[in-house]
Order: C-alpha cells, then sequence, then structure tokens
C-alpha cells in the first residue's frame, strides 16, 4: 500500500529527498495560495504561474501582450503595491482566459520546492475529494507527500486542518500507510470537522485577512468539495489535469 507522510511548514521539504524514489507531492496553502490557484482555474483562468518573489512575478508579467495576464500577490499577508491582493473572490470577476501570476508568502514557494516530485498536485478544501480520488491510482511502491506551506516557518492551523480533510478522504478510499504525522491531522480533522469556519477565524492568517475584510475568502475556503478540478504543476505552470497517470 502507498505510504502518506505529512510535513507541517515548507521549511521541512528536502528538494534532494523529494527527487528520491517515486514521490507523488501534494502542496497545499488554504489560506489562500492553493484555494486562489483552484479557485482561478475553476473560474476560467488559462494557467496559473506560482513564483517565489513579486520581483520575479514583476518580471514574468513583461513576457505577456497587455490584457491576457493578472499579476496578484502578497508578503505577510499585507498587499503588494501594483499587485491584486490574491483573493480568489476579487480575481474571479477577471481571471477568465488569463494566465494568473501569483506570488505569495508560503504557498507558492513551497510549489516551486517541490516541483521536482514524480507528480505535484495543488490541493484545497474546495477539491480535496477530487484529487484522493487522483491519488487512488498510485503505486503501492510510492510515497505520497502531503505538504502543508505553514506560516513563514511555523504550523498553520488552516493547513493542518486542510491537509486532515485530504488524509480523510485518501483513508476513506482505499487502504494506505499512514505516519503518526498524518494520522494526527487526520484525527485532527476529524474531531474539529464541522468547526472549519471558527478554525479558520481564529487562526493566525485567518485573523490578518479579517483585517483586510476578507470574509468571503473565508467562507469560500472552508467549502468542502465544490469542485472536481485536478490541478497540477507541470514545467512551471499549474493547470488542470484531465487524465492523471502516477
Amino acid at each position: 500500500m502507498a505510504k502518506i507522510h505529512l510535513l507541517v511548514k515548507k521549511e521541512d521539504i528536502s528538494e534532494e529527498k523529494i527527487l528520491e524514489g517515486n514521490k507523488v507531492a501534494v502542496v497545499l496553502d488554504i489560506l489562500l495560495a492553493t484555494t486562489t490557484i483552484v479557485s482561478a482555474l475553476k473560474d476560467g483562468a488559462k494557467e496559473v504561474i506560482p513564483v517565489l518573489n513579486s520581483s520575479e512575478a514583476s518580471d514574468l508579467a513583461e513576457n505577456f501582450m497587455p490584457g491576457t495576464c493578472l499579476l496578484a500577490g502578497e508578503l505577510d499577508a499585507k498587499p503588494i503595491d501594483g499587485f491584486l491582493y490574491p483573493s480568489p473572490t476579487l480575481i474571479r470577476e477577471n481571471v477568465r482566459g488569463k494566465t494568473l501570476i501569483l506570488s505569495t508568502t508560503n504557498g507558492t514557494v513551497a510549489l516551486r520546492k517541490a516541483a521536482s516530485a514524480k507528480m505535484v498536485y495543488v490541493a484545497s478544501i474546495l477539491n480535496n475529494p477530487a484529487v484522493a480520488e487522483s491519488l487512488a491510482n498510485v503505486g503501492e511502491e510510492q510515497t505520497i507527500l502531503i505538504i502543508c506551506s505553514g506560516n513563514s516557518g511555523e504550523l498553520s492551523l488552516e493547513d493542518f486542518y486542510g491537509s486532515g480533510h485530504l488524509i480523510d478522504c485518501l483513508a476513506r478510499a482505499g487502504q494506505h500507510e499512514l505516519t503518526d504525522a498524518a494520522k494526527a491531522a487526520m484525527y485532527f480533522y476529524r474531531g474539529q470537522e464541522h468547526a472549519g469556519y471558527e478554525i479558520f477565524v481564529n487562526s493566525y492568517v485567518g485573523k490578518l485577512l479579517e483585517k483586510y475584510d476578507q470574509h468571503p475568502d473565508l467562507k469560500l475556503a472552508v467549502s468542502k468539495g465544490i469542485t472536481s478540478i485536478v490541478p497540477i504543476l507541470k514545467n512551471g505552470k499549474v493547470i488542470i489535469e484531465t487524465a492523471c497517470t502516477v
């Protein structure tokens, strides 16, 4: 059976170890990077390009024709001058048919650090059931590495909850070998299954988002299984994979 391992923050990612064996990575940054990515693709974005910082984002945007991309980002949950705030409910209005270039403090960095895995999935509460269904095809010899982006080197409460939701979906879909960290996240989720919004609002990042009146994003982020899309990171871009083979 496939082994499920959990990392609770992006700083725990070893890019060298990801290259070893057959590792499939799943990255979560519930508030807000992966929720924003999944929502943007659901709302018709052509693709999402995760970058390491705002400077890389600005340089990349220069390669696009006017009106063909959106530049969105935050640093420590604060807006970046000249960028849209990476709010899925705000981006929704203008993203259809465009490339979203996204820079965030944790989630986009985690995606880039995980890029050398055999397959990299982008997961959120919105699409965890669909990602779990796709992961049912993972071979017994492979490791599913679930990565919480965390909060600047510390555990993120909403990512831990979100990873527990994903692991719960995986556990219900089939037999897997869970590490203790993966079991801890799953049991936390099961004990607080219906308290997601309360957990998000009271998390460190949730309180920061409240300062910027981002209640619609908090409500969206806790919406379970509202889309069946399965985004993957491929050649530096997040796209919807229609036929994942892992």
